[in-house]
């Protein structure tokens, strides 16, 4: 089956203690899109500008997305600017220019209005449910969030909230959501306002999983060395939203391995600057490292 995947498609510029490399292909829906297409087919939602580069509309077709839905329009792509330190879980962001993402909606192609599975990556709560408004009873929708838009647009992710099946963001972030800094009790009340599963990303250290079948803790792959830890939440979403779109039967019993082979995705992701990484591997590299990361938990 299909995943139906939402959010911007940017150019970023990331410089670490070690490098500095200026406008790679970046944004929650270029991640998550290609992560998700290692699985299933995807179709994309997006815009760019026309600067957007030759090679990364080629670097899409590659990797085999359905381009039917990302527009580009007379402008700039957004882009977006950051510094990392040398411990790259801190970085700061230096500048963001959105260009014709400022103008963004997505309309959907009347014949992906169908699509079974609905991945809206890290965009406004608003545009989310513009997204729901369209689609006709989809299997599953997972929806990522971020600390800005509970924030700016508390209203809005409420509704969303009540609307989709799963909500991914970061422990900091569930305690802001859920008001209670324990994070048990955390996720209990998240699962109040709507969502029957809520997934913790926890960067490092993993994710943890909370549904009707209680907690699930899934590592994080590791590794020796990170060079950019950009995208790797939005590649571990997609990675996930693929496996469960490439498979058959009940969500349940596949959820945590799905969770399990985004966290190997991500883990590509954060070995390379922007998508470079990830753009070269193959499902024979991802399965090895599922059966690494499974020999390695096993007890």
């Amino acid at each position: 089956m299909s995943v139906l995947v939402v959010g911007s498609v940017a150019l970023d510029s990331i410089k670490t203690p070690r490098a500095d490399r200026p406008r790679l292909l970046g944004g929650s829906a270029s991640h998550a899109g290609v992560a998700a297409s290692f699985f299933a087919p995807v179709r994309l939602v997006g815009v760019v500008g026309d600067d957007f580069p030759a090679r990364y509309w080629s670097l899409f077709r590659r990797h085999g997305l359905d381009l039917g839905g990302l527009r580009q329009a007379e402008g700039r792509t957004f882009h977006w600017s950051g510094e990392y330190e040398a411990n790259l879980n801190r970085r700061r962001t230096l500048a963001t220019e959105l260009g014709v993402f400022e103008r963004f909606s997505p309309d959907l192609p009347a014949a992906w209005r169908q699509t079974p599975y609905v991945l809206l990556a890290n965009i406004a709560p608003s545009l989310q449910i513009h997204v729901l408004d369209q689609m006709r009873r989809p299997r599953f929708v997972a929806a990522d969030t971020m600390d800005l838009w509970l924030n700016t647009a508390m209203s809005d992710l409420r509704r969303l909230l009540r609307r989709v099946d799963a909500l991914v963001l970061n422990d900091t972030e569930a305690q802001q959501l859920s008001g209670s800094d324990h994070l048990v009790a955390a996720l209990g009340r998240i699962h109040r306002m709507g969502p029957r599963y809520v997934i913790l990303k926890k960067g490092e250290h993993g994710a943890i999983l909370s549904g009707p079948a209680g907690l699930f803790l899934a590592p994080a792959y590791p590794l020796p060395r990170v060079a950019d830890p950009t995208g790797a939440g939005d590649s571990f979403l997609g990675g996930m939203m693929g496996y469960l779109a490439g498979g058959d039967g009940p969500i349940e019993p596949r959820l945590r391995r799905a969770i399990v082979h985004g966290a190997v995705v991500a883990s590509f992701c954060c070995e390379g600057f922007g998508l470079r990484r990830t753009d070269g591997i193959r499902m024979a590299d991802i399965r090895q490292r599922v059966r690494a990361l499974e020999k390695m938990v096993r007890f």
